[in-house]
């Protein structure tokens, strides 16, 4: 009885809250999108080069959208959902 009781007072305790969560969405999608745009630019022929892999949407900005995604995980991650 006394088990039941303990179990009942204490609930479903999450590690994170929902703003942990809701960041940790946010820097997924910017690890999605940056891994979308650098994804692409090959050639169907293999004889032909295609300069377009070289392009600073795939060695500039997609790299760093992706740590970006990285530091918004650690952020959500250390985030204290008990403040309010």
């Amino acid at each position: 009885m006394g088990e039941k009781k303990r179990k009942l007072e204490q609930g479903q305790n999450f590690i994170f809250g929902k703003k942990n969560y809701q960041w940790m969405f946010i820097g997924l999608g910017c690890i999605a999108l940056g891994f979308i745009l650098m994804s692409g630019g090959g050639s169907d022929d293999p004889n032909v080069f295609n300069p377009e892999i070289f392009n600073f949407r795939r060695i500039r900005l997609a790299p760093t959208l992706i740590l970006i995604g990285f530091g918004i995980q650690i952020h959500a991650i250390l985030l204290d959902s008990s403040k309010k």
